[in-house]
């Protein structure tokens, strides 16, 4: 027999059907007479009474440790008994050696709940549910994970932005939490969810945005963090320090170890920080059809419903790096923060304005953008555009081969076979300077095409057997029309006129007058 609830139900049918004796219905269900006659008093079993099991060797000792609980009620939060510490005090000032611990233990954890009922304390863990309007909060924190890069193993940070009513979140990866990655994370989270909360933003007390923790709520901020805030136009709320306020931002705490479970185990293996933002791109796409706790309506369908009510973004997007200057070097790099980065050639001595984020770096000459690099994580290590250098290649080819620029243009992927090979057959035919000087017309050729159709222009030219420049520019401008244009190219033989349809002219009526005239030639003779 299952549980007791179908014994009662069965004992009852057959003293209804049958209408068996109680002394037969217990030697068929082999139970005692006493639990027949409950079966057939109630189908409801009795609730069965918890045994009050007695230790007798804790008895002497009850007082003592109910007094050190009762101090911690007006203790510091992290300086009360744990039944450890309640057991070891016992043994040590009561003379309790034969007492073990797990009694202790049990003792503590029920008599703790009652001391404090007794107090009219209110239990530590129990959280007040809150509702939240749709659009008006959200919750901020980091994260901590490992990333393994291609030259190591490295300590990376886990942004993550929570709408506290949808929950719907989105998540980017820093190689720190300064400033500029707290700035930056918010500036993509405000683009990709289109729109900021209208009441207030979650915090702990980040150094990115907090300077000094006053009394209560108050605090110093960061001015160019206030800057942020007044730009985009939302309040900061900041949670309490330590254990008082660890419940106030619950939300993000929790999608923060979610997604790191979910999404970032095993160790991500990637080639860079943008190939695994990509990822965590396509993490938070994924999200959005999970759905939290025992909700009816997925993520996506609930940020749907909060979406509209989100505050307008600012017509201009903020600046979340950090405002350098450097002086570009003979080798067209500038130094910042240990690492270095290509700039064109032609500001070699100047000065620049440098924006340092947390996954770029953009170079301005005044206020045109003239580079723009991936950060480099490494100390020491350096990021190197070989089209900054293409001028310079142009009087000087010999430096091309074994330039750093084209070894990160092929690590990187961006200088292809195609390239490699149309240098190859460009030199044989045209000699070393010529073909590489065709190679760099050719490199040059990227900046106002696309790269898919210079490679697709190489590779015609290839083809057809020729390392002519003006070929692969040719090709390779036919490969980036639309492919509407491609196709509208008219047949000039489609648009002849049509055939006339009239009879061909006879000159037959001409024929006539030649007799008359060869009689009058004879006549004349």
């Amino acid at each position: 027999m299952g549980s007791r609830v179908e014994l009662f139900a069965a004992i009852r049918r057959d003293r209804r059907v049958e209408g068996s004796s109680i002394r037969e219905l217990a030697d068929r269900y082999h139970v005692h007479r006493r639990t027949v006659r409950q079966a057939l008093d109630s189908a409801q079993p009795p609730v069965r009474k918890a045994p009050d099991r007695k230790a007798p060797r804790l008895g002497p000792f009850v007082e003592a440790v109910d007094q050190m609980l009762r101090e911690d009620l007006t203790a510091p939060p992290k300086q009360r008994h744990t039944a450890r510490r309640v057991w070891v005090r016992l043994v040590a000032e009561h003379g309790a050696g034969d007492l073990s611990y797990s009694t202790v233990r049990d003792h503590v954890r029920k008599r703790r709940a009652q001391i404090l009922a007794e107090a009219g304390a209110v239990p530590g863990g129990v959280v007040v549910p809150q509702v939240h309007a749709p659009g008006a909060e959200a919750e901020v924190d980091f994260g901590e994970l490992a990333v393994d890069l291609p030259t190591g193993r490295v300590k990376c940070y886990l942004f993550t932005f929570r709408l506290s009513f949808s929950g719907r979140a989105v998540h980017r990866v820093y190689a720190c939490q300064s400033q500029e990655a707290f700035l930056e994370g918010h500036v993509e989270a405000f683009a990709e969810l289109g729109g900021v909360p209208t009441r207030h933003i979650r915090y702990d007390n980040l150094s990115a945005a907090v300077t000094e923790v006053l009394v209560g709520r108050h605090r110093t901020e960061n001015q160019r963090w206030v800057l942020f805030r007044s730009h985009y136009g939302f309040d900061a709320f900041y949670c309490l320090p330590g254990v008082g306020g660890a419940h106030e931002k619950g939300g993000v705490e929790g999608e923060v170890g979610r997604f790191r479970r979910q999404h970032l185990v095993p160790v991500p293996q990637v080639g860079s920080l943008d190939e695994l933002n990509e990822q965590v791109k396509a993490a938070d796409a994924a999200d959005e059809a999970r759905r939290i706790g025992d909700r009816a309506s997925t993520v996506g369908q609930d940020f749907a419903v909060e979406a509209p009510t989100l505050g307008p973004l600012p017509d201009e997007e903020f600046d979340p790096g950090v405002v350098l200057w450097a002086v570009v070097s003979k080798s067209a790099l500038v130094t910042v923060r240990t690492a270095r980065y290509s700039v064109p050639a032609r500001l070699v001595g100047r000065r620049v304005r440098v924006s340092l984020r947390a996954s770029h770096l953009v170079v301005f000459d005044g206020g045109k953008q003239v580079a723009r690099h991936s950060r480099v994580v490494d100390k020491g290590g350096q990021s190197l555009d070989l089209d900054h250098y293409l001028e310079v290649l142009v009087r000087k080819p010999g430096a091309l081969p074994g330039s750093s620029a084209l070894a990160a243009a092929r690590a990187q992927g961006v200088f292809t076979d195609a390239h490699e090979q149309f240098w190859a057959g460009a030199r044989k035919a045209h000699g070393d300077r010529e073909g590489t000087l065709a190679l760099v017309e050719v490199l040059l050729l990227h900046r106002h095409t696309p790269a898919a159709a210079v490679v697709a222009g190489i590779r015609a030219a290839l083809a057809a057997g020729t390392f002519a420049v003006d070929v692969v520019a040719l090709e390779a401008r036919l490969a980036s029309a639309p492919a509407p244009a491609r196709d509208n190219v008219v047949s000039l033989t489609s648009r002849r006129l049509p055939a006339d349809a009239r009879p061909v002219p006879s000159v037959d009526a001409y024929d006539t007058l030649l007799p008359s005239h060869r009689t009058s030639k004879e006549n004349l003779a």
